[in-house]
C-alpha cells in the first residue's frame, strides 16, 4: 500500500505562485510515476502534470505547460508541483496521485492509470 498526502495549496492573487507537495509513505519503491489532477466545482478531474521515477521524464497538460513544474525528490518520497503565472482557471482541488504501471507518455494523463490517491488540497486564485 503507498498513501500519499498533499501540501502547499491556499489563496493566491491572479498571477502568483504557489508550490504543492506530495509526500508519500508506505510500499514507496513500487510506485513509478506520480501525478497531480486538480478538480474544479462542477467539472471532472484534470490531469496536470506526472512525473516519472526512471529517467525522472515529466509530462504536463496544455494548460499548463510553461507555467508549472513537477519534480521529485528521491527516494520515491515526493513530488513537488511549482506553480507560477496562476489563473483564476486553474482554482480546483489538487489531487496527488501515484502508479506502479510502467505507463509513459499519455497514458500519464489518464486517472484510471493510478492506483494511489491523495485526499486533495484546495486552490484559490483571485482575479
Amino acid at each position: 500500500q503507498v498513501q500519499l498526502v498533499e501540501s502547499g495549496g491556499g489563496l493566491v492573487q491572479a498571477g502568483g505562485s504557489l508550490r504543492l507537495s506530495c509526500a508519500a509513505s508506505g510500499r514507496t519503491f513500487s510506485i513509478n510515476a506520480m501525478g497531480w489532477f486538480r478538480q474544479a466545482p462542477g467539472k471532472g478531474r484534470e490531469f496536470v502534470a506526472a512525473f516519472g521515477w526512471t529517467g525522472g521524464f515529466t509530462y504536463y497538460a496544455d494548460s499548463v505547460r510553461g507555467r508549472f513544474t513537477i519534480s521529485g525528490d528521491n527516494p520515491k518520497n515526493t513530488v513537488s508541483l511549482q506553480m507560477n503565472s496562476l489563473k483564476p482557471e486553474d482554482t480546483a482541488v489538487y489531487y496527488c496521485a501515484a502508479t506502479q504501471a510502467w505507463a509513459i507518455g499519455s497514458a500519464l494523463a489518464t486517472d484510471l492509470t493510478y492506483g494511489y490517491w491523495g485526499q486533495g488540497t484546495q486552490v484559490t486564485v483571485s482575479s
